[in-house]
């Protein structure tokens, strides 16, 4: 199992590959990809060893190998498919993202409280949160996001685990209460800010 630390190194280095590409270049050594991602060389060879990443000291690496390998580790083999829950304000703004397409990440349904939002035109499906495990099991989904408000949090977490759900992006100001099986990654763009007030 990759450390969840290398995985967050693994998504650094596929975009600074992928600018790499885009300026024409073919190869790259672990040095240029280490600079540009304020990574040590030897923590790339390090990482890529891990990952049974393979190169040459002379010839360095194939970025188009690399961009394979790292693809391969991310399951990136065809869409995968998500549920949002919470389609306030966050919640259209992550619909509306056109990076998570290039990625092949798809939200692939909705879920609100608010009724007016079932029949108003959107990109995707909205639902009530009660149809919740007939959605994830339908389409086999096993990671959510969250945008809901603090209050409704924890609830909607343990819909969310109870229907199957074992990833939850969290961007609900709550520390959510899960199994050790589930994974929980939380966004807090608040604190965020006030760590970059301090250190400014």
């Amino acid at each position: 199992m990759i450390s969840h630390k290398i995985l967050k190194r693994f998504l650094l280095y596929r975009l600074c590959l992928i600018k790499f590409q885009r300026l024409g270049f073919t190869r790259i050594f672990s040095y240029t990809l280490g600079n540009e991602a304020s990574v040590k060389a030897e923590q790339v060879r390090k990482d890529f060893s891990v990952a049974g990443i393979k190169g040459s000291r002379r010839g360095g690496y194939e970025i188009e190998y690399l961009l394979t390998s790292i693809n391969k580790l991310f399951k990136l083999d065809g869409d995968r498919l998500v549920v949002l829950v919470g389609i306030g304000n966050i919640g259209q703004a992550l619909i509306n993202y056109v990076g998570f397409k290039e990625n092949k990440i798809k939200i692939i349904a909705g879920f609100d409280l608010d009724p007016s939002k079932y029949t108003r035109k959107n990109i995707i499906p909205i639902y009530h949160p009660d149809q919740l495990p007939e959605i994830v099991q339908k389409y086999s989904i096993t990671t959510a996001i969250m945008a809901v408000p603090e209050a409704a949090g924890q609830e909607i977490c343990d819909k969310l685990v109870s229907a199957g759900i074992r990833g939850i992006l969290n961007f609900s100001p709550v520390i959510l209460q899960v199994p050790e099986y589930v994974v929980v990654n939380y966004v807090n763009i608040r604190n965020e800010l006030e760590s970059l007030f301090y250190f400014t």
